[in-house]
């Protein structure tokens, strides 16, 4: 598609009866495209059902945009991650954050442990699983309930609800981490998880099976688009210095080995997760979330692509679009 004024990204979002109009027609246009897998390597994903499309987009003003099964529960998974570094960036400060944990692209698979072993010091990037375990040991708190607790609570201030843990995908994932548990021991080798290694995995895998709905992760993305402060309760959830480090990450490794394609195609900071979830932030303006369990090769959900890089150039969200400046503009 080409560059034209509707698509170039301005200070403002079109009228709301525009953007419920795309919102709706992207969830008409895709939603018979049935192509991916649904994960099955964690036993309580792989009976989600494929045919669960939700579109939904939060304006900065808290104004909800919404098509499809927005109200349909699923676990957070991976998309929980960017949420989790923003709150040990405000908790520890950003600049120790990217100290313990590492910030660049790793382009690999989301569960690699080579990016641990290519790196001089051992970080990596709290995008991938490495990171994100890390991230976790870094919560505050004594102990692994403290820990959880924090990040529960921040979670769920994120989302502007208490969200609850879907006990079966825990035990689930719990009975079937021995991946993670074995990443979490190479990170303690070396001295780059901060917290006992079989606990810190615990909590990880406690924050992956947060519930959520579309609906609530386009409001979490919102706040990170809206400076720190949650559109719609109004309460601030983090410092707005530290959204613009968490977006930074989630352009580096948001969706893994396809980061590049991701931002090629839609010039946003994104963050995927293996239930099928997808939010992107547009800073000063939305977040979008979509969610739709088929996945391709990189877990990244099939569907939720295709609306997010249509919505983007509907709406005029990619970042990196632009028109030239006109010599008669006083």
């Amino acid at each position: 598609m080409s560059i034209t004024a509707a698509c170039i990204s301005t200070g403002h979002l079109p009228p709301a009866q525009r953007v419920q109009a795309l919102v709706a027609d992207a969830h008409a246009r895709f939603n018979s495209v049935n192509d991916g897998k649904v994960a099955d390597y964690i036993p309580a994903l792989a009976a989600v059902p494929r045919d669960r499309f939700a579109v939904c987009l939060v304006e900065t003003s808290g104004a909800i945009h919404e098509a499809g099964d927005t109200a349909h529960a699923f676990s957070i998974q991976s998309v929980s991650k960017p949420f989790v570094f923003a709150l040990v960036c405000e908790a520890l400060g950003e600049e120790v954050a990217r100290a313990k944990l590492g910030v660049n692209s790793t382009g690999l698979p989301f569960n690699s442990v080579l990016a641990i072993e290519r790196a001089h010091d051992g970080t990596t990037n709290p995008m991938v699983n490495a990171g994100a375990i890390a991230a976790a040991s870094l919560a505050p708190g004594e102990t692994a309930a403290a820990k959880w607790q924090f990040i529960h609570e921040g979670l769920s201030r994120f989302a502007g609800r208490t969200l609850e843990l879907d006990q079966a995908v825990y035990e689930s994932e719990a009975a079937s981490n021995h991946h993670n548990q074995d990443t979490a021991r190479l990170l303690h080798g070396l001295d780059r998880i901060y917290f006992d290694p079989a606990e810190a995995v615990d909590v990880y895998t406690r924050q992956c099976a947060l519930s959520v709905t579309a609906k609530d992760l386009a409001l979490m993305s919102a706040t990170l688009a809206n400076g720190g402060v949650n559109p719609v309760t109004r309460e601030r959830i983090i410092d707005g210095v530290h959204c613009q480090h968490v977006l930074a990450v989630m352009v580096t490794a948001g969706l893994y080995e396809n980061s590049g394609e991701w931002l090629y195609d839609t010039g946003l900071p994104g963050k995927s997760g293996v239930s099928g979830g997808i939010v992107a932030v547009v800073p000063g303006k939305a977040g979008l979330c979509t969610f739709a369990p088929p996945l391709d090769d990189a877990g990244n959900s099939v569907k939720g692509q295709l609306a997010a890089r249509f919505l983007a150039e509907r709406l005029g969200l990619n970042l990196f679009a632009s028109e030239a400046w006109s010599t008669a503009t006083p």
